[in-house]
């Protein structure tokens, strides 16, 4: 399985796949210690999980935004994370995520919207997030299964509901973990 993780720079998908991959490899037994230092992507990373059988990740900068659809051929399911604690970023947020639903070749792949950074104190409600993006009026326009979360790649909340999303992504699983 082919999984892509989207979304604008500096919104923790290069975290959120390394939280990810050590929870999956069997190195942590629920404490994740201390977040690993990461970089910017320039290009792409690509990230092997253990979700029931081998999934590759293909985690894309958000810096290429402009050419993410030469990567959505392989893709069986998308990941697209938002910064929930930066509200100047919401539009451009919201405007790659229409773009990502409106694609032709992604008509039929599950998606999950994340809200990362949930840990800061900063960061904005699940009503709000949604009702600034009229994420429910987007959902029911998509031809595609989306599923919302909300999570902190920091400190491992809500990673736990994000690897159920990834063993079966057409489940639907739109509420924010208690």
């Amino acid at each position: 399985m082919s999984l892509l993780v989207l979304g604008p720079a500096g919104g923790g998908k290069t975290l959120l796949v390394k939280r990810l991959q050590k929870l999956t490899s069997g190195e942590t037994k629920g404490d994740l210690g201390d977040p690993p230092p990461t970089q910017p992507t320039v290009g792409t990373n690509l990230t092997d999980l253990m979700v029931r059988r081998k999934m590759v990740v293909r985690e894309l900068g958000g810096r290429m935004a402009p050419i993410w659809s030469s990567y959505y051929g392989d893709a069986r399911a998308i990941m697209f994370v938002m910064d929930a604690s930066d509200p100047t970023q919401l539009s451009s947020s919201c405007a790659q995520l229409l773009g990502v639903l409106s694609a032709e070749q992604l008509a039929t792949v599950p998606v999950l919207v994340l809200f990362n950074k949930i840990d800061l104190p900063c960061y904005m409600s699940p009503e709000e997030m949604k009702g600034l993006l009229r994420l429910p009026d987007i959902i029911a326009r998509a031809s595609q299964p989306i599923a919302i979360a909300h999570v902190s790649a920091r400190d491992g909340t809500g990673l736990p509901q994000v690897l159920r999303w990834l063993r079966d992504p057409r489940l639907p699983q739109s509420h924010p973990p208690n």
